[in-house]
């Protein structure tokens, strides 16, 4: 008779492996995730169209990296920003990293970088 262990090894498809289980009805099945599954930081759907990450893409950057401290943007501007505050210095010091970073802020295709729209969401 196998083991629970067991069986969840053996109860994914190829490509697949169990990671706990979760509820289907009243009983557990094994829940099958994909193996070379990146973070989401990693691919489109953590990143925010208009440059950075979103949510989701700082969360699962903290998950992978544990007692990183990440936040999301400061987008607001810094006419509105109170002078000193947190927010601004945050800011302030992505500014002077980020706008000192080589690379282009155009693609050949003429579209702005993922740095071009980092430092324009940040106001920078």
């Amino acid at each position: 008779m196998k083991t629970f262990l067991e069986y969840l090894k053996e109860a994914c498809w190829s490509g697949y492996q169990a990671v706990g289980t979760k509820r289907k009805g009243s009983r557990r099945v094994p829940n099958c995730v994909p193996v070379n599954e990146t973070a989401a930081w990693t691919r489109k759907e953590g990143k925010n169209p208009t440059g950075g990450l979103n949510a989701k893409g700082v969360a699962s950057y903290r998950a992978a990296n544990p007692g990183s401290k990440l936040k999301t943007a400061v987008t607001t501007p810094p006419s509105k920003l109170k002078k000193g505050s947190k927010a601004a210095k945050r800011r302030k010091s992505f500014c002077a990293r980020m706008g000192g970073m080589p690379g282009a802020m155009k693609k050949p295709n003429g579209k702005p970088t993922r740095k071009a729209l980092a430092l324009r969401k940040w106001n920078c």
